[in-house]
């Protein structure tokens, strides 16, 4: 994105680029958008390359992990906390790969529900553990500022994967992200 075309978003609001206040604003902008956008230029397979073996085999549970994403629909942010849980194969990864696989996601033009997805089946395919759960509690801004104008309103997803579809792990999964 260049910052001739924020200036023009800036004139289609009826703003005025040349304006004291603005600036800077096209240059601002390009530069947060890298930010809010760098989960383009990231691969999953990148991060959870590195393994250890052991010997475990209940639940692992990284839980609130905080994130901002945007909406593909409207370019506007949702954001809340995500819990990731896995049940090791034989290896395990480090703790860090989880919130950074959250990352590469919801650092996308996103629907929650995909990005819930996304999430587990790459935990499934780079992990390779007995199964996995995702959920994800959010706010989104295009319900909050605009459209139906719900402020207190949040949308909850869910992904499981192998064992996490047996009654037991779901009911313990659920139950920790509480």
């Amino acid at each position: 994105m260049t910052e001739d075309l924020v200036k023009k978003i800036l004139i289609a609001i009826g703003e005025d680029p040349d304006r004291e206040g603005l600036l800077d604003t096209p240059k601002r902008v390009v530069e947060s958008w890298k930010t809010l956008f760098s989960g383009y230029g990231k691969k999953p397979k990148d991060i959870l390359t590195t393994k250890f073996t052991e010997q475990y085999d209940e639940m692992v549970i990284c839980k609130n992990i905080e994130f901002y994403s945007n909406c593909e629909h409207h370019m506007l942010p949702f954001y809340g906390k995500c819990h990731i849980a896995y049940v090791p194969e034989k290896q395990i990864i480090g703790l860090s790969k989880m919130p950074r696989l959250l990352e590469i996601f919801a650092r996308r033009l996103q629907v929650q529900e995909r990005l819930t997805e996304q999430i587990a089946d790459a935990m499934m395919t780079y992990v390779k553990p007995k199964g996995v759960g995702v959920s994800i509690e959010a706010k989104h801004m295009c319900m909050v500022c605009r459209g139906v104008h719900k402020q207190n309103s949040s949308m909850i997803t869910t992904a499981l994967r192998g064992v996490f579809k047996d009654d037991h792990c779901k009911l313990e999964f659920q139950n920790s992200v509480k």
